[in-house]
């Protein structure tokens, strides 16, 4: 599908913002180290007139801009980036490296997009500003934090996001994805998975190579554990509900003739319902805990949660109204709504659930139209349509940019007093 030729109102300043975007990602950041990004977006407002508060739940931004009576109306875009070592081929590549919270040296990218979420937001305020004659209210934006480890919105609430600035009829906002550039899609209710993050540690007892009997190995152990992982959506989780296991990291040893102590595994789990959520969660505990039994373990293994993310669930009747609005900016056509939730996981939700009002994600694609049909047609879309979080993602940037700023500018003036 092509862009819509004719959005209506474009955004002035497309090529500052494409110079925006193109320096954000060229100096990308990782979680709770966003500090050039956080400066470049607290410029971005003052200079559009708001009022800006920083380092709020670590490097958080809120600018607020009150043009009278009327509601208050929140937009958010997270800032972090990953540590992925980029494979675009662009000229504003990223070569920047970081140390992560192990104290490894990292390659960063952001192979997610938030880039261009920090880009439209930047837009999206400074067409609002330039235009607050129209509207009556309060605009509240906000540049979250390390969103990609689940701290950066529960960081903020807890430095006292709710308590300093004014609750919002509705939280807007909105994600880059790999489909058409152009094309917006949204959800009501359930849009995107829960997600929960475990490190599993399992114990054995080291020895030589030659003398296995001495050993309960933990590399076996947890070889075993891994494949019956495998069994809990195929067995235990219902033909109509959905859950995702993956087993992202086995990590054990550090020389072939030498049976180690220990191995820890990764794992991530989706899901879209509570009680699967509960189901899955407590068969791995129940199968971690089995196969140690079953291998000897000289003591039981260690479960932990190292990240949580909440469902994102949209509000239907807010989602309707955020729909039409986007209708009606950009055509029936450019404006559809998903079949079933993204299995992706997002934090945006602690938001709304925590302050107890209503919010709306959305999805706006950035793959070249061009690109994306000859991969549909070719069956290949998997194959030749670089996802997020892989090395090769990259936006191209009109009309993703126009239409993104476009998005939330008409959603938050439908919800302004306009």
């Amino acid at each position: 599908m092509e862009a819509n030729p004719t959005p209506i109102g474009p955004p002035s300043g497309t090529e500052e913002l494409a110079d925006l975007y193109r320096d954000l990602h060229e100096h990308p950041e990782l979680s709770m180290g966003e500090h050039r990004t956080a400066a470049v977006a607290a410029s971005w407002l003052t200079r559009a007139g708001f009022e800006v508060e920083s380092g709020i739940g670590g490097t958080g931004v809120v600018g607020v801009l009150h043009t009278g009576d009327g509601p208050t109306v929140m937009l958010r875009a997270d800032m972090d980036a990953l540590p992925v070592k980029e494979a675009t081929g662009l000229g504003y590549a990223s070569v920047a490296t970081a140390t992560d919270p192990d104290g490894v040296e990292v390659p960063v990218m952001h192979a997610c997009g938030h880039d261009m979420h920090v880009t439209w937001l930047a837009g999206a305020a400074a067409l609002l500003a330039r235009t607050r004659e129209v509207w009556h209210g309060t605009l509240l934006v906000v540049f979250q934090p390390a969103e990609e480890t689940a701290q950066g919105a529960q960081a903020m609430i807890d430095d006292g996001l709710f308590d300093r600035f004014p609750k919002p009829v509705v939280i807007l906002g909105q994600h880059v994805m790999p489909s058409p550039a152009g094309l917006i899609s949204y959800r009501p209710g359930t849009t995107q998975a829960a997600a929960d993050s475990l490190e599993i540690r399992l114990f054995g007892r080291g020895a030589h190579g030659s003398m296995p009997e001495a050993s309960v190995d933990p590399v076996v152990m947890a070889a075993a554990t891994v494949m019956r992982l495998q069994t809990i959506v195929s067995r235990e989780v219902g033909a109509s509900q959905a859950a995702v296991v993956t087993v992202g990291s086995l990590q054990a040893g550090t020389k072939d003739n030498v049976i180690p102590d220990e191995a820890v595994l990764k794992v991530n789990v989706r899901t879209f319902d509570d009680l699967v959520r509960s189901r899955v969660l407590g068969a791995i505990e129940r199968i971690v805990n089995a196969e140690a039994v079953a291998s000897g373990a000289p003591r039981p293994p260690t479960i932990t949660t190292t990240e949580h993310y909440p469902l994102t669930v949209n509000d239907p009747a807010a989602t309707e109204r955020a729909a039409a609005a986007l209708r009606r900016r950009f055509g029936d056509e450019y404006v559809v709504e998903l079949d079933a939730p993204v299995a992706a996981s997002e934090d945006f939700g602690c938001f709304g659930t925590g302050w107890g009002v209503p919010s709306v994600f959305w999805y706006v694609g950035g793959t070249d139209p061009d690109l994306y049909r000859a991969a549909e047609k070719a069956g290949r879309v998997s194959d030749d349509v670089p996802t997020n979080h892989n090395s090769r993602f990259a936006p191209v940037l009109h009309p993703t940019i126009g239409v993104g700023v476009e998005a939330l500018a008409a959603v938050a003036l439908d919800r302004l007093d306009a």
